[in-house]
């Protein structure tokens, strides 16, 4: 039997500057993507932009809410995690990023669906008391995680996936290829968290979940943005699960 409506899923949007028409300004920007991937996994899709009043009532927003996507985009500012800035994190947002902390920590005791893509799993980790890897090529030593600026062409590599997990699971395979576009990464986990993918590449952590909550996953790369990937498609699905 069908639900009574499709679930509602809020996606985390970024706020850059941009230009449209005649119009170069400030706007609240989510790659198309996102909003495609959910449409056709038959949930509705609605955009969150940073919001300082969401920071202290983050139930204001996910009252309304059956699942929370926490998006790609910029760096997360590393004054969140007890960091000093590396000279290659750039396009900070700390408004963004209070908003988001508030969010997905609220989304997690409520036990509300999650999912985090790319900087939303790196944002996931940060909530939870993580750390952050500021430039991967330092680390470890090469740019395959990020082949090209602003194309997912020629960016794809597999991760491995823990048997049973959560991220397995979504992803119906244990080897899951996938399309990367980061030059960040976890350092440490945050409390709770449990790693669950690992880049074949250089076992880089590219997959983070809490395992006592409903469903609650981090991926670094983007199944959005992939027509083969089931994840973004598995996480509507457990959303779709708390319409009454």
């Amino acid at each position: 039997m069908e639900s009574a409506r499709r679930p509602r899923i809020g996606i985390c949007t970024a706020l850059e500057r941009a230009r449209w028409t005649v119009w170069d300004r400030e706007a609240f920007l989510l790659s198309r993507a996102y909003v495609d991937a959910l449409q056709s996994a038959g949930a509705i899709a609605f955009m969150i932009p940073p919001d300082a009043w969401v920071q202290e009532r983050p139930d204001d927003v996910l009252d309304g809410l059956d699942g929370l996507l926490l998006a790609g985009g910029a760096d997360i500012d590393p004054a969140a995690y007890g960091a000093e800035r590396h000279p290659k994190t750039a396009n900070t947002r700390p408004d963004r990023d209070r908003a988001e902390i508030a969010l997905a920590l609220r989304a997690l005791e409520r036990d509300l669906p999650l999912l985090g893509i790319c900087r939303g799993m790196q944002l996931l980790n940060v909530a939870l008391g993580g750390t952050l890897v500021q430039h991967l090529p330092d680390d470890v030593g090469h740019t395959d995680h990020r082949r090209s600026l602003g194309t997912f062409d020629n960016a794809d590599h597999d991760v491995r996936l823990a048997p049973g997990s959560l991220a397995a699971r979504a992803a119906g395979e244990t080897l899951h290829a996938t399309k990367s576009h980061h030059h960040q990464g976890v350092a440490t986990l945050g409390e709770g968290l449990e790693a669950s993918g690992w880049s074949v590449l250089d076992e880089l952590v590219e997959a983070i979940e809490v395992p006592d909550r409903r469903w609650a996953l981090g991926v670094q790369w983007h199944p959005e943005a992939d027509p083969r990937s089931r994840v973004v498609a598995a996480f509507a699905g457990e959303a779709a699960a708390v319409v009454v």
